[in-house]
C-alpha cells in the first residue's frame, strides 16, 4: 500500500478542531455543547455585508483577479489608513481568508530548513503552514505568570542562526490575548533589523485592543519597512469567518512577485467573499462599537468567573477575544476529552482547546486550556458552572 507523505505524517492535528468527534457524539447523546474552543463570534454579520449577499445582481459568477478585485483593494487602502497604516494599492493581495496569507508568505520567504522565531503559545496553524514549507519553527515560551508578556529579547538572540530568516508575531495575540507593549515592538524592530530578518506580523485583532494604548503595527516600525510581511482578515472584526477573504499586505517588491505566482496557481480568491468584504469596509462604525464593548464586558466576566473556580488561574487579557488558563489537571488533553466524552452536568458540557497544541516541541501548556469568549454571558455562565463541577470530580485533578 503507498504510503502517505512524511510532512503530512508529521503535520499537527488542529487542538481547535481535534475533539470535534467527541463533541458530535455528545451531542447525538443530547448533551448541549458550550463551544469556547473556536474563535467563531456569535455577534451577527453586519447588514451590510449580508445586503451585498442578498443583492448580488451578476450574471456570471467569474473569476476574480488573483490578487483580489480592485474595488475590495482600494477599500481595503482607505481602512489601513484609518489605522496609519501607510501603504500603496500594489501592497494589497487578497487571499482565500488569512491561513492562505500565512501559508503563501512562508513558501515566498522560506526555504526548506529555513527557521522562524516565534512566541509561544501561538496559533497553531503557524507551525502547520511551516511545516508545509519545509521550515522550522524555533519557539520561544512565554509564561503564563506575567501574563504571556514577549519573552527576554536576549532568548531570542540565543536562538538565531545563519539559518534564521524571520520573526512571527501576533498582534493581539491569539492564543492569549497579549498585547504587545510599544518597549516590547521596539525590541523586535531592532532584533529585525540588526539581523535583517522577516517580521511576519498577523494583525487579525487589531480592532480588539482593550488596554486604551494606541494600536502598534508593524508597519508602525520605522525603518523595517521592507522586512514586513502583514497577514489580515475579515472573519472576525465583522463575525463573517465563512467568506474566507484575508490579506497579505508587503512593501516588498520581491516577496509580492513571488506570492503572485502562488495566487495565480490557486486562480483567485473567492468572488461572493470578496462581494461580502467590500460591504463590510462601510460597516456603520457603531457596530464595531457594540462589538467592542460587548467583548470587554465578555473578557471581565469570564476571566472573573475563572478565577473564582478553585485552583484555576488566567490573567486578564489586553486584546482579541481569547484566553489561556491553568487548570489544576495533570493532562489538559485528556480533560478536554473526558469532559466531552464522559461527563456532563444536567445534561450541558464544555468544549475547550487543549493549549499544548499551540506550543511546539515542548511540553509547555501541558495542564493548559484556550477559551474563547465569543459566546453571550448568560452562556458563558452556564459553561463556568458546568467547568467548576467537571473540575470536581474529574479523576487527574491535581490540587
Amino acid at each position: 500500500m503507498p504510503q502517505t507523505s512524511k510532512r503530512g505524517q508529521i503535520m499537527p492535528a488542529s487542538p481547535i478542531r481535534k475533539l470535534v468527534p467527541f463533541s458530535d457524539k455528545a451531542k447525538e447523546r443530547g448533551v448541549k455543547v458550550y463551544h469556547l474552543n473556536i474563535g467563531q463570534p456569535d455577534l451577527h454579520t453586519p447588514e451590510k455585508a449580508l445586503d451585498a449577499v442578498r443583492n448580488i445582481d451578476r450574471k456570471i459568477l467569474e473569476y476574480s483577479p488573483s490578487d483580489g478585485l480592485k474595488s475590495l483593494r482600494v477599500k481595503m487602502l482607505e481602512y489601513y489608513q484609518r489605522f496609519n497604516i501607510q501603504v500603496n494599492l500594489s501592497d494589497i493581495i487578497v487571499t482565500t481568508g488569512g491561513s492562505e496569507a500565512v501559508n503563501f508568505a512562508f513558501m515566498s520567504c522560506l526555504d526548506p530548513g529555513d527557521e522562524i522565531l516565534v512566541p509561544e503559545p501561538a496559533y497553531a496553524n503557524y507551525t502547520a503552514f511551516a511545516i508545509s514549507a519545509g521550515a522550522v519553527v524555533k519557539p520561544i515560551v512565554s509564561s503564563i505568570e506575567d501574563g504571556f508578556a514577549l519573552p527576554d529579547i536576549a532568548r531570542f538572540e540565543e536562538l538565531i542562526t545563519p539559518k534564521t530568516k524571520g520573526i512571527l508575531i501576533c498582534n493581539p495575540n491569539n492564543p492569549t490575548g497579549y498585547l504587545y507593549t510599544q518597549e516590547e515592538m521596539n525590541q523586535i524592530r531592532d532584533l529585525v533589523k540588526k539581523h535583517d530578518l522577516f517580521l511576519f506580523s498577523d494583525e487579525v485583532y487589531r480592532e480588539f485592543c482593550y488596554t486604551g494604548a494606541p494600536y502598534i503595527s508593524a508597519f508602525h516600525l520605522e525603518g523595517i519597512e521592507e522586512n514586513v510581511v502583514l497577514f489580515d482578515s475579515f472573519s472576525k472584526r465583522y463575525s463573517e469567518c465563512g467568506i474566507r477573504v484575508g490579506a497579505l499586505v508587503c512593501k516588498n517588491k520581491a516577496v509580492k512577485e513571488s506570492v503572485m505566482k502562488f495566487c495565480q496557481a490557486r486562480l483567485s480568491p473567492p468572488l461572493l467573499g470578496q462581494i461580502v468584504a467590500e460591504a463590510s469596509i462601510d460597516t456603520p462604525k457603531e457596530y464595531l462599537e457594540e462589538m467592542y464593548n460587548e467583548y470587554i464586558e465578555r473578557r471581565n466576566f469570564l476571566i472573573e468567573g475563572l478565577n473564582k473556580i478553585p485552583g484555576v488561574y488566567s490573567p486578564l487579557p489586553m486584546g482579541a477575544f481569547y484566553t489561556v488558563a491553568r487548570l489544576p489537571v495533570d493532562d489538559a488533553d485528556a480533560f478536554c476529552s473526558w469532559i466531552l466524552d464522559e461527563f456532563n452536568y444536567k445534561g450541558q458540557t464544555v468544549m475547550m482547546a487543549p493549549a499544548s497544541g499551540f506550543y511546539t516541541g515542548t511540553t509547555a501548556g501541558k495542564n493548559e486550556v484556550r477559551l474563547a469568549y465569543v459566546l453571550k454571558k448568560e452562556e458563558l455562565a452556564k459553561a463556568l458552572v458546568v467547568l467548576a463541577k467537571a473540575l470536581e470530580t474529574y479523576p487527574g485533578r491535581t490540587i
